[in-house]
């Protein structure tokens, strides 16, 4: 194996969420391994956004806004297909838009938990099944499904069902597109975060429940954007070309406890 394999030049990425945190990281981590990248948010993103294209540009990369909402499936349809005819093509997609909320299980309102579920799960499905009708149709191509430590375990003092929920379904979605599309050359697999400093959490009123997941992980400090960079080139690129399917935990050993 050489290290050309994690390269990404020549080929290009379509990135969810990138106006801010950590899929604004990822777009710029995949434009410095040689990808041009767009970058797909909420209008109301557009100043996060014009911040991440900057990063990718400074990389000698191409990049675009794509503006669309990922719970709308002909939004993002169009913004694929604005993708695919600004650079000829898809090769690689990371969904990284998502949302979280906390409440009590039995006093959700119902229109907490279809918000949390409808960008969360329906809207990487709606990204997936039109990155993916591109992608097979090339016959090739690599998705990368953000999803959490919490689709694998309950998160201890947080209270947070829907979310738990919607990033298991993420994992799972992964797994079956993964099944299905493995015989006609396109890769499905997920990262999972764990606990991941952001400015979202970087407030006073969050410094005893961030030393508290501190105390709980064995490297004992929280993960930052950068930390997923790797993982997330590497689960696009050559590198990872027998690999699919598969569900990345980045999260210190938070889940080996």
């Amino acid at each position: 194996m050489t290290a050309d394999l994690f390269r990404l030049d020549g080929r290009s990425a379509l990135v969810t969420g990138g106006g801010s945190g950590i899929g604004q990281r990822l777009a710029a981590g995949l434009a410095e391994f040689g990808a041009d990248v767009s970058v797909v948010d909420l209008p109301a993103r557009a100043d996060g956004v014009a911040q991440t294209l900057d990063r990718v540009r400074g990389q000698g990369r191409r990049a675009v806004s794509l503006p669309a909402d990922v719970t709308d499936p002909d939004s993002v349809e169009a913004a694929v297909a604005a993708h695919g005819a600004e650079f000829g093509g898809l090769d690689i997609a990371v969904n990284c838009a998502g949302v979280n909320h906390g409440g009590a299980a039995e006093d959700l309102d119902p229109a907490d938990w279809r918000r949390v579920l409808s960008v969360n799960l329906d809207g990487v499905y709606y990204c997936c099944r039109a990155q993916g009708r591109r992608m097979l149709a090339a016959g090739r191509g690599a998705i990368v499904n953000i999803a959490s430590m919490s689709a694998t375990i309950a998160n201890r003092g947080l209270l947070q069902a829907h979310y738990n929920a919607s990033k298991a379904g993420v994992k799972h979605l992964t797994a079956t597109l993964a099944t299905e599309w493995a015989p006609r050359g396109v890769r499905v697999n997920s990262l999972s975060p764990g606990y991941i400093m952001t400015p979202m959490i970087s407030g006073p009123e969050w410094a005893d429940r961030v030393a508290g997941f501190t105390d709980q992980t064995p490297m004992a400090r929280l993960g930052t954007p950068e930390d997923l960079v790797g993982p997330t080139v590497f689960l696009a690129s050559d590198a990872a070309a027998f690999t699919t399917g598969a569900d990345l935990l980045v999260e210190g050993g938070f889940t080996s406890w």
